[in-house]
């Protein structure tokens, strides 16, 4: 069932989803070659706590950590580690925030000094992909409306989109319906509403749209070792169109 939210409901979804952009405006002031994904956790996991809110990640499922850090090839569900960061890397950073029972969720793509033309290219493709589906996110549309110009946007640009990890929505938890493909076709799907709130995730990669687990059941990687990016916001649908909550 999906759950509707009110305006007032909305209003109390934002503090945790803006605490997410938050982090993400710290973790770009210090990410850079040398730093490590667990350093970044670390202060990620501080920077939470000192805005009121709380971590989800750690924990869940047996998870290790406070945040997501995907590193090149890692599509989603990476581990943070003590490797440095070295220059031409790209890593995605996914953090989850709990405030006041209400659930905020965004992941960032971040370049590591001077990256590849592709890595570049993809980066950006997948950003666009991911406004270009906020874009669609109108009530009255089909969810097919969304998820089929993301498609078509990162496959007309030579990249594919991942299918088997999926978006959601939110709200008082963190997973709620509809939990859905950012592939699809225009006109078909569930019908978007207005109090609608959801995740728009788009996972592009650089070459096939399969992908492998690691052996620690979490790590998603791409089946060919090529890159992957992702840019995600939290979102929900009203009649003056789609609003960002984690707008950083």
């Amino acid at each position: 069932m999906i759950i509707l939210k009110s305006p007032r409901e909305i209003e109390e979804m934002r503090p945790a989803s803006q605490i997410v952009a938050d982090c993400h405006r710290e973790i770009a002031k210090i990410i850079e070659p040398g730093i490590t994904t667990l350093e970044i956790n670390d202060m990620v996991a501080r920077h939470i706590v000192k805005l009121g809110g709380k971590q989800f990640t750690k924990g869940y499922n047996g998870f290790p950590a406070e945040t997501c850090a995907s590193v090149n090839d890692v599509v989603a569900h990476g581990f943070p580690s003590r490797r440095k960061l070295e220059n031409g890397d790209i890593v995605t950073i996914d953090i989850v925030v709990e405030y006041n029972g209400w659930f905020g969720d965004s992941g960032w793509t971040y370049a590591i000094g001077q990256v590849s033309p592709v890595a570049e290219k993809l980066m950006k493709v997948t950003k666009e992909c991911l406004y270009i589906g906020i874009e669609k996110a109108l009530p009255g549309n089909r969810l097919g409306d969304v998820t089929s110009a993301i498609q078509a946007h990162a496959e007309s640009n030579g990249f594919s989109v991942v299918r088997d990890l999926l978006a959601h929505g939110i709200g008082r938890s963190l997973h709620e319906e509809p939990n859905y493909e950012h592939v699809g076709i225009a006109g078909k799907g569930i019908r978007l509403k207005e109090g609608m709130a959801m995740t728009i995730e788009p996972m592009i990669n650089e070459g096939t749209y399969r992908i492998t687990i690691d052996d620690d059941e979490w790590t998603a990687r791409t089946a060919d070792g090529k890159l992957s990016a992702q840019y995600e916001h939290t979102i929900v649908i009203t009649g003056d169109g789609p609003q960002i909550l984690t707008a950083q």
